[in-house]
This record gives C-alpha cells, structure tokens and sequence, in this order.
C-alpha cells in the first residue's frame, strides 16, 4: 500500500470522525455513550459485515482483464463478443467447489472457472470448471452430490465414505473422478490450469445457421500441477497460495493468459451423434470437432476491495446475448435457474446493480423496489402501456425458437445411444491419455483417499467402479488399499514429534 497524506476519517454518511481510537464518554474514565453515533456504526457494520458464502464455490479469488477476438468464428454466431477484432473487458473467479471460504486452495478438488464478458450487448457469463466434464448429467442429483461433498450432519466433519458412496451409486460419476484423482484434480495455481465450459451451448449467426459448440480456455503458461504430497505440504504452509500467486503475479506485471477455442457441431449432428452431445459427463472427441481458435483472455488488473468485486460477484448461465443459446442440456438448463436464486438469497434481489454485476449497457427494466435497489425505476412500471415505456423486440434475441422438443413428460435417464455408457471415456482417458507414471500416481491417490475411512461395503463397490473403468487399475486399487490398511500412517508418526514428546516427559 502506497503511502501518502492521511486523508480525514468519515462516517459512512461523509461527516468527518473526531478520533479513530476513543469512544464518546462521560469523562475519561465515565461510561461510553449511545449518542456516539461513529461507534455505534463501526460495531452494526462489523455484525453485519459477512453476507452468506456461497453454498459451493465458497472459497475462491478473481481478477479483471480483456478477451480479444483473434480469429474469425462469424460463420458460426453472430454474438458482438467473438466477432474480428472485438474486445471486451472481463472479470474471472477462480475457486474450489467443496471447501468454505476457509479452507486450503490446494485441497483435492475441482476447480470452478468463470467468466464475465462485459459486452455491448449486455452481460455474457461463462460459468466452468477446470475439466470439460462434471459428477452429475441431471440436476435432480445436484443438491445431493453437493452435500455428499460437504461436511457430515452429526460431526460436522468431511467423511471420505460418504464420498464415496455417492459416487459408487452414481456411475456417471467415473469420467469427472478419474480426472478429480489424477494429477489435475491439484493445480498448481489459477494460471496453470485449463477452463472448460463444459456444458454444450448453442450459436447461431446473421443467416440464422445453428451450431452447438463447447468452450475450451487453454492455459498459455501451460498445465502445471501439484502432487499429492506436494499439495498437503502446501495446504499447511500457505492456506491461500492460489489467491496470492495470482494476486503477486499481476501485480508484478506477470499478466496470465488463456486462448479459448471452441468445438463446433452442425446443429444436424445432435440428433445422430453416437454419443448424446449434451450430457455433461461426456466430451466430444476432438478428431469428430477439432478447435477451433476464438481470440486471448488476459488477467491484467487485481481488485481494490475483495468484498465488493469478488465476493459479492454474481456469475450465472442465464446472462445470455444474441448469437447464443443454451442447449437441451439437462444440467445447464437447472443452471439457468439455480445460479440467479442463489444469488438473490445470497445478495438481494437487486443484485445486478452491485457495480461488479452491472451491464456496461443501458438498462431498461420494469423491475422495481426490493432492498437495496439503487437505480431508478420511472412510471410507467407496468407493460403493455401506452406512455412510452420499454417495449420487446424479438429480432432482438434468440430466446425463443432455438431449439425444440416434444414428447410426454416422463423422469427419465437420457436415452441411451451407440457409446453412451459410464464407463468408456474415463477408460480411455486412463489407457490413451495418461503415461504410466500418470497412472501411478492415479493408483497412488485413489488408494490414499480410499484408505481415509471408507467402509468395506464402499470399498467393494469403489473397486468394481474403477474396474468398470479398466480392470487393470481397479486390480491395482484393491491391491493397494488392502496392503496398506493396516500399516501405521507414516506423516501421524512424523507429526507426533518424538523430540517434544521426551521434552515433556521431563517437564
């Protein structure tokens, strides 16, 4: 912080303060009185300074910057964000799903990446992760997976069997587990991990031509990341390692950057692909849909109050512009919802006028009153009318008519198609993706997280799943774990500090 001349203490109203250390009182030694209006402010403010964290993705960090179009992707979406030459000022979040805010940046765990596009045309959010594929491809089970994540009911602790439960009974799960426990599943920091959209989203250009596409944000400092050990080690030395690197980087100049490309799929496609192109625990293979490059985001700019530009920022998959869709993605659609009910809980319904959400365009609302609104609303606050309030344009935006469905209504799986099973992606990410040491160091985490209390019922079931996956790796599992469950855990022995322990004897 740089120094410079004082500047005079104010009341949150303006009114200059008269002392930053003593309290209004009868006298030097009388009591405080309940006319300190300064006081009383200071300690309201304090009770009331932490507004609910996140349900996930509590704990987390972000940075401002720029997305610069570079290549040409007009044939395929007429959105003013990724036309030639475009750029459009951004705000990223960086974070961990399971963990509070709290809790270590370096723990096992997927990595939430998302990104507001502060576009001409309104606000575009992108809200990822770190792998192009999650746990779950219905939301009915969100709430679920989320809890079975968090911390147990009775001791308020994480609990590796519930985990584990969760996943073993949920076989879709197996593609985001086998990229959770390998190397990825610890980044060695925010710059040094990929971003995924992850679900399918749909573009659309000027001739009104349709296109699925997936977002790919590809590191340009390359992919680096922690072992497990590595991680621990980090954990105990600096809870906030994540945050600070990226904080320390920018400051230093050290500006990091993504190139995002996209895969694109005629909208035709869809219907015959052999893998269903909308669940989310999938990938489409990139020898179908190669990428195809977009443009550069760059993070060049920290925040100046954390609170007010991270923590109340408000990401959600229904901040849409012309050009793009969502698709029939079950998942994303629940998104759609879920995000901006989250955030009027979490801030107010009048949150999108918190400056870090407001859209740089203008806005015209028949929204009204709510706590904490700040920006005027003007009569007529009601539509149709006929004194020139806002009116609808459908040629305006692409809500309406992008994709269609029909059928009865049932509670349903997917329906299933040529190579729409749990098991084979994950398979070959294992087999074609890793190197044998990769593969070692898979076994090697799996069997220590399997280890941490896990019930023998889960345990059988958690070995037929990686078995699923390749019965090589879950033979080499059960191996594992059943050699060394009964050994002693050899960091317990480390950390009891025989030294101190004699020391006190003679205490």
């Amino acid at each position: 912080m740089a120094v410079s001349k004082p500047r005079p203490t104010t009341t949150d109203g303006g009114a200059p303060v008269g002392s930053d250390e003593h309290s209004l009182s009868v006298g030097p030694d009388g009591p405080i009185v309940l006319h300190d209006h300064y006081l009383i402010e200071q300690m309201a403010n304090f009770n009331r300074e932490r507004i609910p964290e996140r349900q996930p993705h509590a704990k987390g960090g972000g940075a401002f910057g720029h997305f610069e179009v570079t290549d040409d992707v007009s044939a395929y979406t007429r959105a003013e964000v990724f036309q030639p030459g475009t750029k459009t000022d951004t705000l990223v979040r960086f974070s961990t799903v399971a963990g509070e805010r709290g809790s270590p940046d370096t723990w096992r765990d997927p990595r939430g990446f998302s990104v507001k596009f502060y576009t001409s045309a309104g606000n575009y959010d992108l809200v990822g992760n770190n792998t192009p594929v999650f746990f779950i491809k219905d939301p009915m089970k969100f709430q679920h997976f989320i809890r079975s994540q968090k911390r147990r009911q009775d001791s308020n602790l994480r609990d590796h069997d519930m985990q584990w439960d969760f996943w073993t009974l949920s076989p879709e799960s197996a593609h985001q587990v086998t990229w959770l426990m390998g190397d990825r599943g610890i980044p060695k920091t925010w710059r040094h991990m990929n971003g995924y959209g992850s679900h399918t989203y749909g573009w659309i250009n000027e001739a009104g031509e349709k296109f699925w596409v997936k977002y790919h944000f590809i590191s340009d400092q390359g992919i680096e990341c922690f072992t497990q050990h590595e991680g621990d080690q980090m954990a105990a030395a600096d809870t906030d390692f994540h945050t600070r690197d990226l904080f320390q980087s920018i400051k230093a100049g050290e500006f990091p950057s993504w190139t995002l490309s996209v895969q694109v799929m005629p909208f035709e496609d869809a219907k015959t692909y052999r893998i269903n192109p909308f669940d989310l625990t999938k990938v489409w293979p990139h020898a179908d849909y190669p990428l195809i490059r977009v443009g550069r985001m760059t993070l060049d700019r920290n925040p100046v109050d954390y609170h007010t530009e991270i923590e109340q920022a408000a990401f959600e998959p229904n901040n849409l512009v012309p050009g793009i869709g969502l698709s029939p993605d079950k998942m994303l659609l629940a998104r759609g919802f879920s995000y901006s009910d989250a955030h009027r809980a979490r801030l107010g319904v009048n949150y999108k006028q918190i400056p870090v959400n407001a859209p740089v365009v203008e806005v015209n609302s028949y929204s009204k009153d709510g706590a904490m609104r700040i920006r005027n609303a003007t009569d007529p606050v009601y539509a149709p009318n006929s004194y020139g309030g806002p009116q609808a344009d459908p040629s305006r935006t692409d809500d309406a008519g992008f994709w269609h469905s029909d059928g009865d209504m049932v509670r349903s799986a997917y329906r299933s198609r040529e190579a729409d099973d749990d098991f084979s992606q994950p398979g070959t990410l294992v087999r074609e993706v890793l190197d044998d040491a990769a593969r070692e160091r898979l076994v090697d985490n799996i069997v220590g997280h399997l280890l941490n209390g896990v019930s023998e019922p889960v345990l059988a079931r958690a070995f037929e799943y990686w078995r699923n996956v390749d019965k090589e790796l879950g033979d080499s599992i059960e191996s594992g774990v059943r050699a060394k469950r009964d050994e002693p855990d050899p960091k317990a022995a480390e950390q009891g500090n025989p030294a101190r322990s004699s020391m006190q004897s003679k205490i």
